[in-house]
């Protein structure tokens, strides 16, 4: 299958048709994708009851069976064009050592995932002759330093699969301590500030004579916690692995809501109850229809306002809004919406992953009409700006005073 509408060149019996299906297998579970030999086998059964006459029905008959989440689709598109492009398959693995500059001269404006070349690049490795064992090599450590520390600073936009995968694990070890704060509830305390007069009427019904006093103090525990995720095409990356932190955080504590936004709001949360990650996304990858799409945050969180804001914003609870502010709709009901959002939670904070870059400003209208309505602006784009999320989530906010100077410094 070396072009569009052609067939793909396999000996008798079918043998070489079936070693390329598994070969291509291997290089799609090589990034990422959780193929296993019971689905290499259905692939093969698929493929025989299509045909291989016509390019297109191949294409979705290993579709079909490879994909299983709307993620996956841009990954495996780009792998079976590449894949099925040259029926060498030693040689087309061995020309991958370079491949994006082949697949942007013949497909011009698309990207390589970073991962499927490492894949094809680890294919070709495993077919070339290793170098002899007894082959002596010096490395000079002096300009190294600690794969963790390489890794908590590195963006996800920049990482492999290979450190995609660390990360995950990384993220999945985070606890977030909330801060906690005092309730309308009390408890028992001997050493309370106010008098319980209840408990010590009882007391003096019991003991006669000497009425003991009877102490309590405010109940405290963490606020609820509110996750509002951009899931738009430009925030597409991060938010797959925000994803992961959120189910973290919802199977480590309580009171945990998260929401996904793109054109729509869809809530996730019982979703991410489940223990299993795979599970979750799978779930959520199916709720979710807009995944990869437009931005419209006002109009989404015009629907969280109205129909969630009274169920999941009691007792003080704290949002988290992750969206880099590109918004492509009303700015006038975008500023309204921050502003009653803001009213209605004890702590807004707006993760931007554009915070990354050194020289950023808050140009675009959108941004400009939330930065007024935040308590804090904070990056998110590496293990390290997680980490110290979780450190300013467990200590009280920034006062009024410095938000507003930290907002005027920006804007300046």
């Amino acid at each position: 299958m070396t072009g569009s509408g052609t067939a793909l060149p396999a000996s008798p019996g079918g043998s070489a048709l079936v070693a390329n299906i598994m070969h291509f297998a291997r290089v799609l579970r090589g990034a990422g994708l959780p193929i296993g030999p019971g689905k290499v086998l259905d692939a093969i059964r698929a493929v025989e009851a299509v045909g291989i006459a016509r390019r297109q029905d191949f294409y979705w008959a290993l579709h079909a069976v490879f994909v299983n989440r709307r993620d996956q689709r841009e990954l495996f598109d780009q792998a079976f064009h590449i894949f099925w492009r040259n029926p060498q398959l030693l040689e087309r693995m061995m020309s991958m050592i370079l491949p994006s500059l082949r697949y942007a001269e013949e497909q011009p404006g698309a990207e390589l995932s970073r991962r499927l070349a490492e894949a094809l690049a680890r294919g070709a490795a495993a077919e070339a002759d290793q170098p002899p064992e007894s082959e002596e090599r010096e490395i000079d450590m002096a300009m190294t330093w600690s794969d963790r520390e390489v890794l908590r600073e590195m963006d996800f936009e920049k990482m492999s699969m290979a450190e995609v995968m660390a990360a995950k694990a990384a993220i999945a070890r985070m606890r977030l301590p909330i801060m906690e704060v005092a309730t309308r509830r009390f408890r028992a305390d001997p050493t309370g500030a106010r008098v319980d007069m209840r408990a010590t009427l009882r007391a003096a019904l019991r003991a006669g004579g000497t009425i003991p006093l009877r102490r309590r103090a405010a109940r405290r525990r963490h606020p609820p916690l509110v996750v509002l995720c951009d899931i738009s095409g430009s925030m597409s990356r991060y938010s797959r692995m925000l994803l992961h932190f959120m189910h973290a955080v919802t199977n480590d504590r309580d009171r945990v809501h998260s929401f996904l936004f793109g054109t729509r709001l869809t809530n996730v949360t019982r979703h991410l109850r489940q223990r299993d990650i795979d599970v979750a996304l799978e779930r959520i990858g199916t709720a979710a229809q807009d995944w990869s799409g437009g931005t419209r945050i006002g109009a989404s969180l015009k629907v969280f306002n109205r129909d969630w804001s009274r169920r999941v914003l009691g007792q003080g609870a704290v949002v988290l809004l992750i969206s880099d502010g590109l918004e492509r709709g009303d700015i006038g009901e975008l500023a309204a919406e921050m502003e009653r959002l803001h009213k209605s939670c004890r702590r807004l904070i707006w993760l931007n992953p554009l915070l990354r870059y050194e020289g950023f400003e808050p140009r675009t209208r959108g941004m400009r009409a939330m930065m007024p309505h935040v308590d804090e602006f904070r990056a998110v784009h590496s293990l390290e700006s997680l980490e110290q999320l979780t450190d300013a989530l467990s200590r009280p906010g920034a006062r009024r005073e410095e938000r507003v100077t930290q907002w005027l410094h920006a804007m300046a």
